[in-house]
């Protein structure tokens, strides 16, 4: 459904696979997050649908619900090298509830990828979905975090 997804995409000059080999490495994430909330990471790059790394989240207090510290499993459910990479997480000893964060990667002239980042929560439960808490992200934070990311391959 177009109302439970949410896309932004940017242009970066930089190759596609030194964009991606940050987006597989969990300290990546942790380096491009725009929300504040990512604290630290632990665990090798991933390479394959199916890895895992947690991720170690920080309190959420300006955000619509509170949150305190906690941890969560970021499991990889697509993966295609130098191409797309995408997630759900889970965390709590409860499994993750549906929603999707990705990166879409295509060539985009001599020095350049065009990035598309992307939130998804078509997939949770009705029960999920009627307490009223998604979207978790924002539009403009997928925005920011492609501007970190710009940054952080392409700096200057």
């Amino acid at each position: 459904m177009a109302d439970e997804r949410i896309e932004v995409q940017r242009t970066i000059a930089a190759d596609p696979q030194l964009i991606f080999q940050v987006l597989c490495d969990p300290r990546g994430h942790v380096a491009i997050d725009s929300s504040g909330m990512l604290m630290s990471a632990d665990g090798d790059p991933v390479s394959a649908v199916g890895d895992t790394f947690v991720v170690q989240h920080g309190p959420r207090g300006a955000e619509r619900h509170a949150v305190g510290r906690y941890d969560v499993t970021v499991e990889i459910v697509a993966f295609e090298p130098g191409r797309e990479i995408a997630w759900t997480v889970s965390g709590g000893g409860r499994p993750s509830l549906g929603h999707v964060y990705g990166y879409r990667l295509e060539p985009d002239g001599a020095d350049g990828t065009l990035v598309t980042s992307y939130y998804d929560w078509s997939a949770i439960s009705d029960a999920v979905r009627e307490r009223g808490r998604f979207p978790v992200i924002s539009e403009g934070a997928l925005r920011a975090t492609l501007g970190i990311l710009a940054r952080t391959v392409a700096p200057g």
